[in-house]
């Protein structure tokens, strides 16, 4: 008889039970999600990861005693059969606290209310080792990608963009976010761009613009592109 399908093991950290609940509701709903349990500071989230196996911990940053960055911290640093992907959800989309979060070694930073739709999909990423990031910080978290040089070895899917398609990408990676920006930068038509852009989205399985731009990031196509 075949194994069941392996569930991703998610613990939920926020100092707000309403939050919690909220956010315990929706992931129920999602098969391949089982919320391991909750927790309300960072020393309780830090304790869970000891004692439970844990692929994704969803992270609030304001809390009483150990914060959430901390708490990160602690969490990634425990290498003992391996660290959890840690998701800060925060209400504050504000530069120190993406920096923080990065520091810290947190792999997603999404904003609570905005980006509710890219929980599901985020937390798997996020399991599978991939960022994920709200579209309200992508800027500063594409300026830390860069300084930091967080590059990792080249996606194969590099490889199947066209020039012209690199070039946009490349664009969009560098902080210039919308279609007539680009356009402009590059000399080409609003039409182009999102050709452009479509067609890179498809080549490599992201799923919206700023993960694209991340990825970009991620392969250093953010370098010069004109």
């Amino acid at each position: 008889m075949a194994s069941p399908p392996t569930r991703i093991r998610v613990l939920i950290v926020d100092d707000n039970r309403s939050v919690r609940r909220g956010l315990r509701l929706v992931l129920d709903s999602v098969p391949d999600i089982h919320v391991v349990g909750e927790a309300s500071n960072g020393m309780d989230a830090v304790t869970a990861t000891r004692t439970e196996r844990l692929d994704v911990v969803l992270m609030d940053m304001q809390m009483p005693g150990v914060t959430g960055a901390e708490a990160t911290r602690q969490i990634r640093a425990y290498a003992d059969g391996g660290a959890p992907a840690v998701i800060v959800m925060t209400s504050f989309a504000i530069d120190v606290y993406v920096t923080d979060a990065l520091d810290a070694g947190a792999v997603g930073y999404l904003i609570k209310g905005h980006d509710s739709e890219l929980l599901v999909n985020a937390i798997r990423a996020a399991a599978r080792g991939e960022a994920v990031v709200s579209s309200r910080v992508a800027a500063p978290v594409l300026r830390e990608f860069v300084r930091r040089g967080a590059a990792i070895a080249s996606s194969p899917e590099v490889a199947l963009l066209t020039s012209a398609e690199r070039r946009v990408v490349s664009a969009l990676s560098s902080g210039i976010t919308s279609n007539e920006a680009i356009a402009d930068t590059l000399h080409v038509s609003v039409h182009t761009v999102r050709s452009q852009l479509h067609s890179a989205l498809r080549k490599t399985g992201m799923d919206d613009r700023t993960q694209l731009a991340l990825w970009g990031a991620r392969n250093r196509l953010d370098a010069p592109f004109a």
